[in-house]
Formats: C-alpha cells, sequence, structure tokens
C-alpha cells in the first residue's frame, strides 16, 4: 500500500474556530473520510494529539505496523495530525498508534470521529460512510411548524438492549427489527417521542451506555450506521420524535478510548479533583480547553444534523454544574470566586445549546438536573444555562415517596403532593418516571404501590392520572407502561407476558388514552409550563385526601376540572366549586373496566348549581371512585 500523502480538509478559518472553541462540526474535518485525491481513491486521516511526536494509522490494511502510515503534523500548532493513504477503504478497521513527547509513552487509541466501531469486546474504529437516503421530510417540516414548547411532549424511555428479545434466536432485536416493532408500539400507545438510553458505542454493557469511547458512531450491537439511521426514518415517518441521551459529563479509562490520548491529560482535566469521578470510576472532560469544548458540541450538533435527532437529553447535569459534585471538604477546589459552581461548566453548556438552537431551533435539549441550580431551562440572555428542559426530580421524589405510604396515611402527608406546585412553573418542568427508578433494590413502580393486587393496580393508575394531568412534560420508562412487576434488568427483555392478565392490559390501556387525552385537550400542554395553564380548586380536603384542580388553555372552552381520590373509599356527591356556569361532561376516568377498575362511579352530564362552594359562585356534586381521577370538560 503506497505512502501517506500530504492532505488537509483544514482551511486556516476551521483551524482559528478550532482553537477558539467555536468550531461546531469537527466531524467535517477530523477522523476519516473517504476521498479522491489526483484521481486515487483511499481515506484522509485527521486526530488531535499535540503531545505527540509521531501519530501512525495502524490497520488491517498494514498487518497493524506501526510506522508504515506516519501521518503529518501541521505547522501552525494546532496539534493536528493528518494524512491521505491510498488504497484504504470502506471497511478496513483501523486506529491511531500515538507516540509521546510526555514521559516517552505509547497509547494505541480509536479515532474520537470514527462513525463505526467494532462490535465490543473489539476496540478497533472502522472507515466508513453511508449514503442513506431520508424520507422524513415531511416530519421535519411538521416539527419546525411544531416547536413551540405549547406542543404535547410524551416520552418513552428505551433501553435497546432490553426492551424485548427475539424469542427463537434468544436475542435482543437490530435497529430494522426495532424500526418495526417498536415503531408499531409507540404508535398505538401514543407516545409523541421515544427517547433512547445512550447508543453511541461503549465496550461495557453494565454501563447502560453511559460510559462512551465512540461518541460518534451509533453502537454496533444492533446493526449498522444506516440501520440506525432507518429507525430514526421509520419513527418520524410514524410521527415520533426521538431524544438521544447524551454523555458529555463524564467518560471511561478504557484503553482504547479518550482517556491520556497522547500520553498527557488531553480531553480530560489535568487536575485530578476536577477530572475524575469518584462516582463512577471515570474521567471528566476538561470544559476549559477550547479544543475540548468544540468535540462535545459538534458530537451534539452532529446527532442532530447527520442522524436527524429531534433532542438531546443531557445526562448528569448536576455533577457538571458543581466542583464539590460527590467529594468531600479538601477533595475539591473552590473557583476563582471562592463558590462550588464549575464556571467553566456552565460557560461550556450555555455555549452549547445557544449553539445547538441557532442550528436547530426546532429540536429540544432536556437537562438531567437535580438541584435548586437557578435558570436552567431558561435563555442564555437572561442569564439561564439555555436548555429546553429540565427534569422535574423533587417531584418524581415526593410523589413515589406519597404514593408507596399505606392510603390511611396520605392524610398527613398532602403536602408531598401539592408543594410540586410552588416551584412547577420556575423550570420548564418534564416529569420523569425514569430507568433510575426501578433499579438497585428501589423495586418497579408498581412494586411500591401499596395493598392488594386491586389496590395496588388502582394506586398505580391514579399516580400516571396525576401525573399526565399534572403541569409539565412526561416521560416513562419501558415496561412501566403495563406495570412491568420486577425490576429493570438491562440482560433480560421486558416480561411482556404479563399483558396476558387483566390488571396489567388495563395498566396499557389507561396511559395509551392518557396520552391520548394529552395530546387531544388543549389544556394539558398549551400552557404546561406557564401558571397561566393550572389553578387549585382545593387542596385541603387532607381528610378524605382529595385533591381538585383546574387546568386551562388558551381558550376558555378548553379548561379541565381534575378531581383525585388517593385513599380506596369512594367519595359519592362530592362538591366541588367550577369555574362558572354550565354543564360538565365526564371525559377521563381511571376506574372504568377497560382499566381493571370497577366501573361503578361514573358520572352523567350535568349542569352547574349557583351554590356558592370553595370561593366560587357555581358548584357541582361528583363521583370520585376509589383510588382514582376523573375529569370533566364544560360540555
Amino acid at each position: 500500500m503506497a505512502e501517506v500523502i500530504a492532505h488537509s480538509l483544514f482551511t486556516e478559518f476551521d483551524i482559528n474556530l478550532f482553537k477558539s472553541g467555536k468550531h461546531y462540526r469537527l466531524y467535517e474535518k477530523f477522523g476519516s473520510h473517504l476521498i479522491t485525491v489526483d484521481g486515487v481513491e483511499g481515506v484522509y486521516f485527521a486526530v488531535w494529539a499535540p503531545s505527540a511526536k509521531s501519530v501512525s494509522v495502524v490497520g488491517d490494511f498494514n498487518f497493524w505496523l506501526e510506522g508504515d502510515h506516519s501521518l503529518n503534523v501541521r505547522w501552525d500548532e494546532s496539534g493536528i495530525w493528518e494524512g491521505f493513504i491510498p488504497g484504504v477503504k470502506k471497511g478496513n478497521a483501523y486506529k491511531y498508534k500515538i507516540h509521546s513527547h510526555h514521559n516517552d509513552i505509547k497509547t494505541e487509541k480509536a479515532d474520537p470521529y470514527a462513525r463505526r466501531c467494532e462490535h465490543p469486546p473489539k476496540t478497533a474504529s472502522i472507515v466508513w460512510d453511508d449514503d442513506y437516503s431520508w424520507d422524513d421530510a415531511k416530519w421535519l417540516k411538521k416539527r419546525k411548524a411544531n416547536n413551540a414548547l405549547d406542543a404535547p411532549f410524551s416520552v418513552y424511555e428505551v433501553h435497546l438492549g432490553s426492551w424485548k428479545k427475539q424469542v427463537e434466536e434468544n436475542r435482543f432485536l437490530s435497529y430494522n427489527e426495532l424500526a418495526e416493532d417498536l415503531v408499531d408500539y409507540v404508535k398505538e400507545m401514543n407516545f409523541t417521542h421515544v427517547e433512547l438510553m445512550p447508543i453511541m458505542e461503549y465496550p461495557f454493557d453494565p454501563s447502560w451506555g453511559y460510559q462512551l469511547t465512540g461518541y460518534f458512531a451509533p453502537t454496533s450491537r444492533f446493526g449498522l450506521p444506516e440501520e440506525f439511521k432507518f429507525l430514526v426514518d421509520k419513527l418520524h415517518q410514524n410521527d415520533i420524535g426521538i431524544i438521544l441521551d447524551w454523555v458529555p459529563s463524564h467518560f471511561p479509562e478504557d484503553a482504547h478510548g479518550l482517556g491520556f490520548f497522547d500520553g498527557s491529560a488531553l480531553y480530560e482535566h489535568p487536575d485530578r479533583r476536577k477530572g475524575y469521578h469518584p462516582d463512577w470510576k471515570s474521567l471528566i472532560f476538561n470544559y476549559g480547553r477550547n479544543e475540548v469544548k468544540s468535540f462535545l458540541i459538534s458530537n451534539a450538533i452532529f446527532w442532530l444534523d447527520k442522524y436527524h435527532a429531534d433532542g438531546l437529553r443531557v445526562d448528569a447535569v448536576a455533577s457538571m454544574l458543581f466542583l464539590d459534585y460527590s467529594r468531600e471538604d479538601g477533595e475539591w477546589e473552590p473557583n476563582i470566586y471562592g463558590g462550588r459552581e464549575n464556571l467553566e461548566a456552565i460557560a461550556f453548556m450555555r455555549d452549547m445549546n445557544e449553539a445547538v438552537y441557532s442550528a436547530f431551533p426546532d429540536v429540544q435539549t432536556i437537562a438531567e438536573e437535580s438541584t435548586s441550580f437557578p435558570m436552567v431551562s431558561k435563555p442564555t440572555y437572561i442569564g439561564g444555562l439555555g436548555f429546553g428542559m429540565k427534569w422535574m426530580m423533587g417531584w418524581m421524589h415526593d410523589t413515589l415517596q406519597y404514593f408507596a405510604k399505606e392510603p390511611i396515611y396520605r392524610q398527613h402527608h398532602q403536602n408531598d403532593l401539592t408543594f410540586s406546585m410552588t416551584y412547577a412553573f420556575t423550570e420548564n418542568f418534564m416529569l420523569p418516571l425514569s430507568h433510575d427508578e426501578v433499579v438497585y433494590g428501589k423495586h418497579s413502580i408498581l412494586g411500591r404501590m401499596p395493598g392488594d393486587e386491586w389496590q395496588r393496580f388502582a394506586n398505580l393508575r391514579l399516580l400516571y392520572s396525576y401525573m399526565f394531568t399534572h403541569p409539565g412534560t412526561n416521560l416513562l420508562f419501558q415496561g412501566a407502561e403495563f406495570g412491568q412487576s420486577e425490576e429493570w434488568n438491562f440482560q433480560q427483555s421486558l416480561d411482556w407476558h404479563l399483558l396476558q392478565y387483566k390488571p396489567h392490559k388495563g395498566v396499557q390501556a389507561l396511559i395509551k388514552d392518557l396520552n391520548s387525552l394529552y395530546k387531544t385537550q388543549p389544556a394539558l400542554h398549551q400552557k404546561q409550563f406557564s401558571a397561566e395553564g393550572f389553578e387549585w380548586i382545593d387542596y385541603n380536603d387532607s381528610e378524605n385526601s382529595v385533591l381538585v384542580y383546574i387546568r386551562k388553555g388558551n381558550k376558555k372552552t378548553d379548561d379541565l376540572v381534575i378531581a383525585c381520590n388517593m385513599t380506596p373509599i369512594p367519595r359519592e356527591n362530592y362538591k366541588i366549586g367550577v369555574p362558572y356556569k354550565g354543564s360538565l361532561k365526564e371525559i377521563f376516568n381511571s376506574d372504568l373496566k377497560k382499566y381493571f377498575g370497577s366501573g361503578r362511579y361514573k358520572n352523567k352530564v350535568q349542569a352547574t348549581k349557583p351554590e356558592a362552594w370553595q370561593f366560587r359562585d357555581q358548584s357541582i356534586d361528583i363521583n370520585i371512585p376509589p383510588l382514582g381521577m376523573v375529569a370533566f370538560k364544560y360540555a
């Protein structure tokens, strides 16, 4: 095979952007690219390794021998090594052999910008491109028209390796199979979006994908990159958006990964107090290094650009925000102002969100952030971090804690539910019942519910009904939608056989109808992030553990009146005050027989009475089923 030919895809403008942390499409320059130079086909390679004294491309095309194909370092002190190797083809495996100035260390690394990786436990990168032809123009046009925060947003969180098995062959489904089975299921269940736990290449299955080594490559576990594009395309063709879990917070120390890439702390912070995560035994990016910021923001843009993702759920934001996260006194160093905030990470997140929304104004970035850090989902121009939404971890914790209590004790804990409304509109909140809530001995969501079988399922239906009518968007982890009994196990398929039993089938039917209710009733989404969209009717009846509230849309006629009974005692002829004169019709009842409810406590259409109640001029008497929710709309 021929020698390396000097060639570059970088202009001086590219280099200046890269070094200033403002180049957000580095994947067009770095990595391996199939090109033709002077009529000769081959591959252009480019890698950032400023501490290297030499860099060779080793692969199956040169018997993995160092020195046969040595790259050339650029003259501009950018630390970029590059060159064109004739004859290298799509499908060839390769790595970079790096000899460092730093302690004369030698490393052999996968390509940080590789578009495809070998199937773990193999670790090489693979030269790849694809000419996939997208068929989702209609979806992208619709996305652009519906990108406001007043659109329905109900998310089904999925771990591709454990969603469903191919029974005959005892294996998990491929991207192509998921494009049929998963897409059909999500569409039937009326979710608006799928969120995938990390699908970027990762070496260790028990990490669930949160320890990445191939930031620009969909994992080879389920198929080829173009097959993952096919899955995304099929989702879009069926009016389903896709959110990707993205992990810019940490990365593993695997020998072929980003750690000590060129023999020095290149991608990670050199100070272990800032560069090592004690919880996850992994390395933390150096957010103050411009080239690293360009790498990460380019990666965010890449998945939105090349894979048409509709948003990014950003993992572990709290760990990035605070220098003392999971650290004892003496294990962290304050910022220049003496505070605990990681100023470099905060600047990175603002830059990332500005870059994403500038290039793709119709997507969403969603922060998994568990602290009271202010304005996470507010615009950067008013001092916010710039995310579109933030997970409402306080609501999740308080609500699950409340529902785990026996109903007889709930009268003393009404504030666990009402407290969320004191801060519900400080951020654009998403209500998450995610994978984190069904592992490590926490039990499944169903497993937390008290009582006999009927009460456990009634509690679960009530929890979901309350969740879907609470302000904010929603997220449910796979299996929760049909009452998975066991904790989630990433090595096993969900227990789909449970759907032969009426209680589980009933929960599934409930979620399907709640999604439909959320999408079709403007009051449940038009003002989901605004205090104008919610009003209490009564939150004081703790003795009966009843909550009554109004959800409001843009039009008065869209308003919904919602009542929740948190005990197994039915509340018949229960008087509530209502907003104005008219007739109210029951449009949802979590106690219907098709949901495995009793079916006994329905409400007929009834006119309001001019009897003042709960500080309102009009009132009605309603039936609230045991452990049930009912929703009314003016007829």
